[in-house]
């Protein structure tokens, strides 16, 4: 996941895929940057996103909340807690008076990269380095450690960013339609063909998840999904701008999912930001 090509992957998910993976590791920064606004009222957007993070104290912060929520949530639902890989061991850090680049900042940081490796045991895969940060020697690694942080805490209810929402609507879509079957019932359908397929500002993002997903508890949500009836309205008008030679058909299956051509995988659409 760690890699270029896995970037480039998970952009092509897009009906129209970003340009670059550096686009779509903006788009990236651009949601978790709402998210820690959300969530700290912290000064950051897209383009300030690695400054106003470099220092480590916001990560140790939101690490100590994130096993906040963790003891709440095991104190809540014990028997799902159970399954679930639960971090208690708070982050030192420093918070006041930390300079760019200092070593005050880049031990907050190594902190913050001890209790991923050793509290939330995520993969090496998705971990970055201090000087990743610090140097900006590696963008990409941190902007997914830092999403898989914001995937773990959703499952202790804290408040995720927009692309973990739509991964976590689209997977309780997937398992309705999955038990739907298993009982025997055909998931209802209803067509409305189109010409081509093209979207700039969609999402389709399916995880595998390790653990089972236990009843959240409920932390105060931000959630802003698009309206159903506009998306149907945007599809169109850019299926009206096709000048492909060559092009598939889109069917409309259901509120935000379609399916193109011949493939019978479904494309959930949605639009963000």
């Amino acid at each position: 996941m760690a890699d270029q090509s896995n970037i480039q992957s998970a952009a092509s998910k897009s009906i129209r895929p970003f340009k670059s993976s550096e686009e779509y590791l903006y788009a990236m920064k651009e949601d978790l940057a709402e998210w820690l606004k959300t969530l700290y009222d912290l000064d950051v957007t897209a383009d300030t996103f690695m400054d106003a993070l470099e220092t480590g104290c916001a990560l140790c912060r939101h690490a100590n909340n994130v096993n906040r929520a963790a003891q709440e949530f095991q104190l809540e639902y014990p028997e799902a807690a159970k399954s679930m890989k639960v971090p208690s061991k708070d982050v030192v850090f420093q918070s006041r008076n930390v300079i760019p680049g200092s070593f005050l900042a880049r031990d907050n940081v190594s902190n913050f990269i001890t209790w991923c490796r050793q509290e939330l045991w995520i993969k090496d895969v998705l971990m970055f380095e201090t000087n990743d940060l610090v140097e900006r020697c590696n963008e990409k690694n941190f902007i997914l450690c830092l999403l898989e942080v914001a995937r773990r805490g959703s499952k202790f209810g804290m408040l995720a960013p927009m692309l973990i929402q739509l991964e976590e609507e689209i997977e309780e879509e997937i398992r309705d339609q999955e038990s739907l079957r298993a009982e025997g019932v055909q998931p209802a359908e209803e067509s409305s063909p189109s010409r081509c397929y093209s979207r700039k500002e969609s999402c389709q993002s399916v995880e595998d998840e390790e653990e089972p997903d236990p009843e959240p508890y409920v932390w105060p949500q931000k959630r802003v999904l698009c309206d159903m009836r506009n998306l149907d309205e945007l599809v169109r008008e850019i299926l009206g701008q096709c000048s492909c030679p060559a092009q598939f058909p889109m069917i409309k299956v259901s509120e935000g999912k379609y399916k193109v051509g011949d493939s019978s995988a479904l494309i959930f659409i949605r639009e963000i930001h």
